[in-house]
């Protein structure tokens, strides 16, 4: 039924030069029982009303866009503890906290790009005008290392280290600046630019989609961790200043690259800011509140629906009904010819309700992200400093793992996962359940915290171990001016890192997804924002933590959790707190996994479907 309905709002597109509105791209479709017939083969030769999708031709440009850009933060932010304190000469626990505070930033930036985007410029253009600054930001950060006057003097192995000046971090956190500024424009808006470059109106790019957002992620994965071995080791082995300008350069060449396949892009125009409507609801709903809610809302209530809306039509739900009020019809209430409302500020239909009621389902959903995403900040943040106060020799040789380079076991556990997942796993649960992903995505996603659960306990377990051998047993050596470097291997570091790899695969691709189809479609570029903001409000909720646990243990009879030197502290502790709210998110979670529905699922929603077709 659905589906009928979707054929019968279709209408034609005209090409124009690759650029169409949102609502032209989702109606290419052409109407009319001469045309039903027309094969698939013989639409797309139609030049006049049919647009060249070109799919996977085009990803090549667009996710090398958002490797590099990510690339850039990530190699940026993987050895920048270690660069922040032996460079800058700062504190563990600033440098942290400075980690947490730019990760959040950058990642809560992309609400406000998503927004420019979808209101203002449109995917393409916001894409390739904030592109450039990335590029920019790395330069100033490399010139950071570079310039000897742009940096502390060198602390070597003293005790006391002269820490930056206020030009000194000023001209530090310019750099940062610029990188969020690309962030904002090419995380929310590239995962969707990708979508658009499929055709929504034929089965075979349908299905396509389905495995998108894991190939997405593997790609750019794959990407990121070959590249940023290579980085690390030339940080950490041979230059800073070098190791520092090979993510510009890479950046420059990526941004090269996306413009070159600008003539083969599916480009989609802005139309305004779809929070408009979201805010009508509410506003109205607010203005009518005093009204009863009417027994049958599905028959009575503004059931009017716009001829080229490229959002799916929504049956009803009997969920936050007081919502259902913006659409009741009052004497006031004005209509035009063809059924809108005369004044939106006044009268909402059903379908603008019922698609704030789906972002509205999505928020509970959203909390329990922003606590599962805890479990990623830690292993970027204080398992780095764990490497550092162990033994990082592979086997008997003399070279050392940088520190750093420990997050690409978390990427080499989801790049080898993702594949098997979608190319094994999912045929095989599809058998079982007959779902098209084999299971729900918060099955998937539920899944995925309990993995965040184990990788807590387990990377407690291994801390409690290190700092247990560096008090009682020899250790290798001093970090200077950090304490006694473990003789346990950093390799049992892996297990933890493997874990929360495999958290990643379920969660955080399960999350983008779920945003991607439980929202509004012309929502897309917002909703992919949802992601990062929760990954922004986790990195600002760790340095919170952090904050209280130092503030709260500092005059505690076991003393700081979280000193300078691991050794003297209980970082095991703190790991166990946070593996104690992961549990309490799974079971939130679960409990909001059971009153979720999806998006035209419900049974009443179906029921009422019914009464509304036999009721025209």
């Amino acid at each position: 039924m659905e589906k009928e309905r979707k054929n019968e709002r279709a209408q034609t597109i005209h090409h124009t030069n690759g650029e169409i509105t949102e609502r032209e791209r989702e109606h290419k479709l052409v109407n009319g029982s001469a045309k039903e017939t027309e094969t698939e083969e013989e639409a797309v030769t139609r030049e006049e009303t049919i647009i060249s999708y070109r799919g996977w031709k085009a990803m090549p440009f667009i996710i090398g866009n958002e490797a590099f850009e990510k690339l850039g933060a990530s190699a940026t932010l993987a050895n920048l503890l270690i660069y922040l304190t032996t460079v800058f000469n700062l504190k563990r626990g600033t440098a942290a906290n400075v980690i947490n505070i730019f990760n959040g930033t950058a990642n809560l930036s992309a609400l406000a790009g998503a927004f420019v985007c979808d209101t203002y410029f449109g995917r393409f253009k916001t894409l390739g005008r904030l592109s450039f600054s990335p590029i920019l930001g790395l330069l100033v950060i490399q010139l950071t290392a570079a310039i000897e006057n742009l940096h502390p003097p060198y602390c070597g192995d003293g005790t006391t280290c002269r820490g930056p000046t206020a030009g000194q971090k000023a001209f530090l956190f310019t750099g940062f600046g610029l990188l969020i500024l690309g962030a904002a424009g090419i995380r929310p808006c590239n995962l969707a630019f990708g979508a658009d470059q499929f055709n929504p109106g034929t089965e075979s790019e349908k299905r396509v989609t389905n495995s998108f957002f894991n190939w997405y992620s593997f790609t750019i994965t794959s990407a990121q961790m070959v590249l940023l071995v290579l980085i690390v080791y030339v940080q950490s082995n041979v230059s800073w200043a070098v190791g520092l300008l090979i993510p510009a350069i890479l950046m420059l060449t990526a941004c090269a690259a996306f413009f070159m396949g600008s003539k083969i892009y599916m480009k989609v125009k802005a139309e305004g800011s779809p929070l408009a409507s979201v805010a009508q609801v509410i506003v109205v709903a607010i203005k009518k509140r005093q009204h009863p809610t009417p027994k049958q809302p599905w028959l009575s209530l503004h059931n009017y629906i716009p001829p080229k809306t490229i959002n799916s039509k929504l049956s009803y739900t009997d969920q936050f009904r007081c919502l259902d009020k913006a659409a009741i019809v009052t004497a006031e209430d004005e209509k035009r010819s063809d059924g809108s409302p005369a004044d939106p500020w006044r009268l909402c239909s059903l379908q603008q309700v019922e698609e704030v009621k789906c972002i509205i389902r999505v928020m509970p959903i959203w909390v329990a992200g922003v606590f599962y995403y805890l479990v990623i900040v830690q292993q970027q943040t204080y398992a780095i400093f764990q490497a550092t106060q162990m033994d990082r020799r592979l086997g008997n040789t003399s070279f050392k793992i940088p520190p750093a380079l420990f997050v690409v076991f978390l990427m080499l556990s989801l790049t080898i996962f993702t594949p098997i997942y979608d190319l094994l796993i999912v045929p095989f649960l599809r058998r079982i359940t007959g779902k098209e992903g084999g299971i729900t995505l918060l099955q998937r996603m539920g899944i995925g915290l309990f993995f965040g659960v184990l990788t807590m306990l387990v990377s407690a377990m291994v801390e409690e171990r290190r700092r247990s051998i560096a008090l009682t047993k020899p250790p290798l050596g001093d970090d200077p001016g950090r304490g006694a470097i473990s003789s346990m291997s950093a390799l049992w570091l892996i297990l933890q890192f493997t874990l929360a790899g495999l958290a990643q695969a379920f969660s955080s691709i399960g999350l983008v997804e779920f945003y991607y189809k439980q929202c509004p479609e012309n929502m897309r570029s917002i909703t992919g924002s949802l992601h990062y903001c929760g990954m922004a409000v986790s990195s600002y909720l760790s340095s919170l933590l952090i904050w209280i646990v130092r503030k709260n243990t500092k005059g505690a009879e076991g003393g700081n959790w979280l000193p300078e030197d691991l050794n003297k502290g209980r970082l095991d502790y703190f790991y166990y707190l946070i593996a104690g709210l992961e549990f309490l998110t799974l079971v939130y979670f679960l409990l909001c996994a059971n009153w979720y529905k999806y998006k035209g699922s419900d049974d009443v929603s179906l029921e009422a479907d019914i009464e509304m077709v036999q009721h025209e």
